[in-house]
């Protein structure tokens, strides 16, 4: 596809992309700016572009990635570290929330320690960095099976402690 055919089929799919980065974004300005920098990312990485394939699809999947990493980069730019000796991670959130409408760690831990065995030992191993497939294969139960049993532990977490979000 010569360069004058691939910048006019991609403007033809301007009123698309601006609808599918208004539905990401929710946000016309920066939807717009969404939209100028996957029209940025086309254009620089036309070469990449194969012939006889989905432009459209190409095109939305450049805004999506970017989409995503904006956010990501967003969410890093948010979260600080403080230097005490403990190094905790705030973020902003937490300074919402005044002491009495947090529960303690002991109150959260025994809630935790209330739930089966069943549900208990996947949210345990899950919320200490094991993932799906490890937990899986330690207490040898399908994965969906890990999965359902951590998103039931959280629901009864909710439940339990309805103030503590």
């Amino acid at each position: 596809m010569i360069a004058t055919d691939f910048n006019t089929a991609l403007i033809e799919l301007e009123p698309n992309l601006e609808r599918f980065a208004y539905s990401l974004t929710a946000n016309s300005e920066d939807a717009n700016d969404l939209l100028q920098e996957t029209y940025l990312k086309a254009l620089t990485y036309r070469d990449k572009f194969e012939d006889n394939t989905n432009l459209k699809a190409w095109a939305f999947t450049i805004m999506k990635n970017t989409f995503i990493n904006n956010y990501r980069k967003a969410v890093k730019q948010r979260t600080t570290f403080d230097s005490s000796d403990n190094q905790y991670l705030i973020n902003g959130r937490a300074h919402d929330e005044g002491p009495d409408s947090t529960y303690s760690h002991s109150e959260i831990s025994q809630k935790v320690n209330e739930l089966d065995d069943d549900f208990r030992i996947p949210f345990q191993m899950h919320t200490s960095g094991y993932k799906y497939k490890e937990i899986a294969e330690k207490l040898n139960l399908k994965i969906g099976t890990v999965k359902s049993r951590i998103f039931f532990s959280r629901q009864k977490l909710k439940d339990a402690l309805p103030d503590y979000q």
